[in-house]
């Protein structure tokens, strides 16, 4: 065998050693200590990034859905941070759920992915906080270190001994942002909300009179001016915690 057919027998053995024999020129002892210690590796990272997924399964079943991620998909990043965003790639586009997994099973790994992920975005240096406020026809922006999430599962409430077998009472809309500290906060928000920062997430630079025009056109009942009153209100409030902010040479930005 050359020395790259060797390589990648002894990868796919340490990968799914049940269906990949081990190099003969290897003795067992020395491949244990390799598949253990990459496996482990594996399963550490993932369990610290999903908690609450893992508690949801035994000590087997955990197990053999880490092993199923390991052997089955191929990453597509060397970064140890980012491989808990392959297993949510891989239990959207490669798993098979099981009888035994739970409806909510990739809405909860994406909720507990998401505080991760934010907690290790970039804060973009062009991010101003707006310590004076805003008003109607001002730029709004979302920090670069937010991301807002809606789910149909009541994620957030999901433990041990609770879990829904179907949606009910949703969606669930969230923000999930760093504060000034640099903590990693959540926020729940209700329907209104959820539609607020998410036309200012999409559509960078929107303001507020621009907004409640395009949102009176989507809930009847409710005027432009309405509208207005109420995002300016509820907007300050996320300026003032750092979610909502300016950027600095906007103008240039809304050009490009």
């Amino acid at each position: 065998m050359s020395f790259q057919e060797v390589q990648a027998s002894f990868v796919a053995h340490i990968k799914d050693p049940d269906n990949a024999a081990k190099p003969s020129d290897v003795e067992e002892r020395r491949m244990k200590v390799y598949r253990e210690l990459f496996f482990n590796n594996i399963e550490g990272f993932i369990a610290s990034a999903f908690p609450v997924l893992k508690s949801l399964y035994s000590h087997c079943e955990w197990h053999s859905l880490v092993r199923q991620f390991f052997a089955q998909h191929t990453c597509k990043s060397p970064y140890f941070l980012e491989i808990s965003q392959e297993f949510l790639r891989y239990l959207e586009y490669t798993y098979q759920p099981s009888e035994s997994d739970p409806a909510f099973m990739y809405e909860l790994a994406h909720y507990e992915w998401v505080e991760l992920n934010v907690s290790i975005l970039e804060r973009n240096p062009n991010d101003c906080v707006r310590d004076e406020g805003i008003e109607e026809s001002d730029p709004l922006y979302l920090s670069s270190v937010t991301q807002c999430v809606q789910y149909n599962f009541p994620v957030h409430q999901i433990q041990a001994d609770f879990q829904p077998t179907e949606p009910e009472g949703g969606p669930y809309g969230f923000v999930v942002y760093r504060d000034h500290e640099e903590e990693t906060k959540f926020i729940a928000l209700n329907p209104m909300t959820s539609l607020l920062l998410a036309s200012v997430e999409q559509n960078p630079g929107v303001s507020i009179l621009q907004l409640s025009a395009q949102i009176a056109q989507q809930i009847p009942g409710f005027s432009a001016e309405q509208l207005s009153a109420g995002a300016l209100q509820t907007l300050q409030q996320f300026t003032a915690l750092g979610i909502v902010v300016d950027k600095k040479n906007n103008s240039a930005l809304l050009r490009a």
